[in-house]
């Protein structure tokens, strides 16, 4: 491996600017390396800032802060030498398999009779020769990612970028994509020295890379980085596979209690307490998990890796539900494992209406909103109190969508508890039984 490394970040941040003209602050304070003969995973929820920094590092969008070097040179814009591949397959439909191929060639101003044969050379490694003359709307999904991942390639780069380039796929197809990538990698039949691949997929990324740089969010930042010493190809049955699943699981589920102290603790507040994030999930998936875990009765717990192969969840799918129930204090994670509390048990365990009672006294106990909120109708003279008032509030410290969402959020929660009632035509919350 290269003493020089092929990419050097430091101190990148990006901020941008939404349509209220509030700045939001995407990346704060990136420093990485990457080197030759390695394959790097950035691990991360969506939001939490992967696919922008693969797009710094492409030279498409340009940090607001820090540096960002390619063998040793700034850079300032697109890259000769750095390819990428998308997530949506980014094919022109009205061009052949062939002619997708040798965009990136005759971008670079090389002549048909040259860049032909290193198209069709292309095609024949990532294993769709006999598709040169088919169009896009011919192919499958595995198949359309395989023409995208041909033209990275032909152009020859030193370093592949990939966004996800799996994630919407089937499970079957992603699969024999992702062997065959990894085969043409240990095989060298790439000039490509290094991969730097964005995925939300845990296991994806234990599969695949050296390195893996998990992000946090609020703003995305790099919260570990974790070795990978295991041989291609990897059993994902052996011990050591799973203990490293269990390690990574760990750190990426740390409970959003700890996380709020932590920012109260370091930073000076600028918002209240009830402005905070919320996750985006329904009572009726919380209550789904719950019950899922009743299935498991070995110290009413639950290793997370297990429960996301049952429940075929990714991470941007089951950490905000696993967020939430320890928010709620019916969960806990420990040692990469979701453990029921006992109200989770209580809970799961409960008809309806004890059901109602116990999430809505969690939810006053637990989320500052909601006790906001019922402080404010419990105080009104009249229990009657516009969505307005709150959404102002709430502007104050957030997006405008940010705050509608949350809003929302808690107003799903809150009728299902039965703390308050809400008539959506008039936009008014209120106490139907104020007593």
């Amino acid at each position: 491996m290269s003493n020089e490394p092929l990419i050097r970040l430091e101190n990148v941040q990006k901020s941008f600017t939404n349509p209220e003209g509030k700045k939001l602050l995407v990346l704060d304070d990136i420093n990485f390396t990457l080197h030759e003969n390695e394959i790097v995973a950035l691990l991360g929820k969506s939001g939490s800032g992967k696919s922008t920094l693969l797009r710094i590092i492409s030279g498409l969008v340009t940090p607001t802060e820090g540096s960002l070097y390619f063998r040793g040179k700034t850079v300032q814009g697109p890259v000769h030498g750095i390819s990428m591949v998308f997530q949506n397959f980014a094919l022109l439909p009205w061009l052949t398999v062939l002619e997708n191929v040798e965009l990136g060639l005759e971008a670079q101003g090389m002549p048909r009779k040259l860049r032909r044969p290193k198209a069709l050379n292309a095609i024949d490694t990532i294993g769709l020769d006999g598709f040169e003359s088919a169009y896009p709307k011919e192919l499958s999904g595995g198949m359309c990612q395989r023409v995208g991942l041909a033209r990275a390639l032909v152009v020859e780069p030193e370093l592949l970028l990939m966004d996800e380039p799996f994630s919407a796929l089937d499970i079957l197809t992603s699969e024999n994509l992702r062997n065959d990538l990894l085969q043409l990698w240990t095989d060298k039949r790439t000039r490509t020295k290094s991969i730097l691949i964005v995925t939300h997929d845990i296991e994806e990324a234990v599969l695949m890379a050296d390195r893996i740089i998990i992000f946090s969010t609020d703003p995305g930042h790099i919260q570990a980085e974790i070795p990978v010493h295991l041989s291609l190809p990897r059993d994902p049955q052996s011990d050591e596979f799973r203990q490293l699943l269990d390690k990574i699981y760990t750190l990426m589920t740390i409970s959003e209690r700890a996380k709020v102290t932590q920012t109260h603790a370091k930073t000076t507040i600028l918002h209240p307490e009830y402005a905070y994030r919320l996750p985006e999930v329904s009572v009726s998936e919380l209550i789904g998990l719950l019950e899922s875990m009743e299935d498991h009765e070995v110290e009413d717990k639950i290793d997370l890796p297990q429960l996301a192969d049952e429940l075929h969840l990714d991470i941007n799918s089951l950490f905000p539900l696993t967020e939430v129930l320890d928010m709620l204090h019916f969960t806990t994670i420990s040692n990469g494992d979701l453990v029921r509390l006992d109200a989770g048990i209580k809970f799961a365990a409960a008809d309806i209406l004890e059901r109602k009672n116990l999430f809505a006294k969690h939810l006053l106990k637990y989320i500052p909103l909601a006790q906001h909120i019922r402080e404010v109708l419990d105080n009104n003279p009249n229990h009657r109190v516009s969505q307005n008032i709150f959404l102002d509030e709430l502007r104050d410290f957030l997006t405008e969508d940010e705050a509608e969402r949350l809003l929302r959020i808690i107003i799903d929660w809150g009728r299902y508890a039965e703390i308050f009632a809400y008539d959506y035509d008039a936009g008014l919350l209120s106490l139907e039984n104020p007593q």
